[in-house]
């Protein structure tokens, strides 16, 4: 007994500190980084942001003029009969014929070019903030992985530690026995749970190498050691003014929000740009021209014309088309209006999901920070008991279990509830590197 009693506080005290980087450790605000340069899904985030500024400028191309130019160049031969007074006389022409053409063409008013402008703009915009969904998206699944990676680290040392004390505990009840000191049933009890303590360690293994493959795909590369949270974890103050002043900030920053509202206005454009097709169209239109033979009553003529003018254009009936696809269009901006109160509702829910669990992980972390020091002073308790003959064996295994379960949780409530933290502030929309800076300082 009294080789376990020196060896039982010095695994558990290994178990219950958390891990400290060595100097190859790969911190959080380094995983970050990395996967800003080879995570996949932040790639294609990157190239959907590409595309989305472009609308802007493809809806303002609707407003500047075209020019364009065509050129032609012909070899004829012909027939050609005419009537003189001699009755009809044919000839044979052989001649080459082209023309050479420059037209601009300048918008003066054109309902559905601004209408395409402004849903270009809307779309640009929508695409930002959908792009911002993409950023706060990429923190919360680095830190999440972070965190899952040293979850499992914890879970396997904890494991491991608890296997061997039950090893050792098991040697000292084999040796008390051979010395008739002990009892069959401390020795069963015993390698029972040192089975269970067995398999626990190898379900950890499976999950540390699991956790590493989910950071590794995201980090592009293997993360090596990880930061373990600082020894002093630091609640941080919650925000005055509760959750309403989280649900504020909310409804105007959110970027989901966001890019429902100019999915309204891209509809609302769409609508235009529908009934625009009722509308006429005045062009400024200039014209250089030169033509070498164009017909063959002209084909000993050459010509220059240059021609500056407008060109309205009135749409009088297409079948019914305008009218259907203006139908259409009121029917998909009433949907974007749906869409915008349907994720509204679905952003406040998540909001207070996140901010309760804040403000529980606070309870839940103190909570269980005395329930890991009341343990490790029942683990001390039990084994002067038991040198005393008060307790037995089973009871310091039922203390040492206690002991582990409450550690295992405490690493988890802490890091739920920075992930929470984080995810609140993805909720309201405020969610950027300074906040991942900020979470980094809880790992060395």
């Amino acid at each position: 007994m009294q080789t376990i009693r020196k060896l039982l506080p010095a695994l558990l005290a290994a178990a219950g500190l958390l891990s400290a980087g060595g100097a190859s450790a790969m911190s959080l605000l380094q995983a970050y980084q990395t996967a800003l340069q080879n995570d996949p899904q932040y790639k294609a985030a990157l190239a959907e942001n590409a595309q989305g500024i472009e609308y802007r400028n493809i809806g303002r191309s609707a407003l500047l003029p075209t020019l364009q130019a065509s050129y032609y160049r012909n070899k004829n031969w012909a027939d050609l009969t005419q009537q003189g007074l001699r009755g009809e006389d044919t000839t044979h022409p052989r001649y080459l014929s082209g023309s050479t053409s420059v037209q601009l063409r300048q918008p003066l008013f054109n309902m559905d070019a601004w209408a395409r402008f402004k849903q270009g703009k809307a779309q640009s915009d929508s695409s930002a903030a959908l792009f911002s969904v993409r950023q706060q998206e990429m923190v919360l699944r680095v830190v999440q992985a972070y965190t899952d990676g040293l979850f499992a680290n914890e879970q396997l040392r904890l494991a491991t530690a608890q296997r061997d004390a039950l090893a050792e505990q098991r040697n000292v009840n084999d040796r008390l026995f051979a010395k008739g000191e002990g009892t069959r049933t401390d020795m069963l009890e015993t390698q029972a749970r040192l089975d269970v303590a067995e398999a626990a360690v190898l379900e950890a293994q499976d999950n540390v190498a699991t956790s590493r493959a989910a950071l590794a795909g995201i980090i592009g590369q293997e993360p090596g050691e990880l930061d373990g949270l600082a020894p002093n974890f630091r609640l941080v103050p919650m925000q005055e003014g509760g959750f309403e002043a989280w649900r504020k900030i909310a409804l105007e920053n959110n970027p989901n929000l966001l890019s429902r509202t100019f999915g309204i206005e891209i509809a609302h454009q769409e609508v235009n740009k529908a009934k625009a097709g009722h509308a006429p169209r005045l062009d400024l239109v200039a014209t250089f021209s030169k033509a070498n033979a164009e017909t063959l009553n002209t084909y000993t003529q050459d010509s220059t014309a240059r021609v500056l003018g407008v060109q309205l254009t009135v749409p009088l009936y297409q079948g019914g088309y305008v009218s259907a696809i203006a139908r259409q269009a009121v029917a998909g901006e009433e949907r974007a209006r749906a869409d915008l109160q349907v994720e509204t509702d679905k952003t406040l829910v998540e909001l207070r999901k996140q901010y309760s669990a804040v403000v529980s992980g606070v309870s839940r972390i103190r909570a269980l920070e005395k329930a890991v020091a009341s343990g490790r002073l029942l683990m001390t308790a039990t084994e002067q008991s038991i040198k005393g003959g008060v307790r037995i064996n089973l009871d310091l295994l039922n203390a040492q279990q206690q002991l582990y379960a409450s550690e295992r949780d405490l690493a988890q409530a802490r890091y739920n509830y920075l992930l929470a933290l984080l995810r609140l502030r993805a909720a309201a929309g405020t969610l950027g590197p300074d906040d991942i800076r900020e979470i980094a300082l809880y790992f060395r």
